[in-house]
């Protein structure tokens, strides 16, 4: 089954067959405007990635999508969502404003894109340290290259382990 996406702008899952497949659009159907659902959910069970957003509720201020135009009306509570997924590692924030949302909250600092710092695990209430990726946005209104993006993401999957 695949799923809709009105105004196909997220390249993520693009990235993701760059990354995991070595093709672009591995995961996608350009003709239909479409993602591949069952084959992002096979990939991503299989490598054991999880997806979430760091908002439960956003408003946009104008009638795009930029991060400067989005107001966070609600936050995800991270600590409960990860206390659910203890074998989570690795937190990848894909862009400036939920990277921003999880600095708020727990105090660290910004590293350099496709770096992470460090989550004390008492921020967190888990038992481990967490790192904290900062990733290039997965919007092509961000102005990177996907091969560039994807390069990001390759390096940190392997770092992470999963590739």
């Amino acid at each position: 089954m695949d799923f809709f996406y009105p105004n196909f702008s997220n390249q993520m899952w693009q990235v993701f067959g760059l990354v995991f497949l070595d093709d672009a659009d591995r995961l996608i159907n350009k003709d239909s405007r479409t993602f591949r659902q069952s084959d992002i959910q096979a990939l991503l069970e299989e490598r054991g990635i999880a997806i979430y957003d760091t908002a439960c509720a956003v408003r946009r201020l104008s009638g795009n999508a930029s991060d400067k135009d989005l107001e966070i009306v609600e936050k995800t509570d991270i600590p409960a969502l990860l206390s659910h997924i203890p074998l989570c590692h690795d937190i990848v924030c894909t862009g400036q404003k939920s990277f921003s949302v999880l600095t708020d909250d727990f105090g660290v600092p910004v590293p350099k894109m496709g770096t992470y710092c460090e989550i004390e695990s008492g921020k967190l209430k888990i038992e481990n340290p967490m790192r904290l990726w900062r990733m290039p946005s997965s919007s092509r209104a961000f102005p990177m290259k996907l091969e560039e993006k994807a390069a990001y993401y390759r390096d940190m999957m392997k770092t992470i382990g999963l590739i």
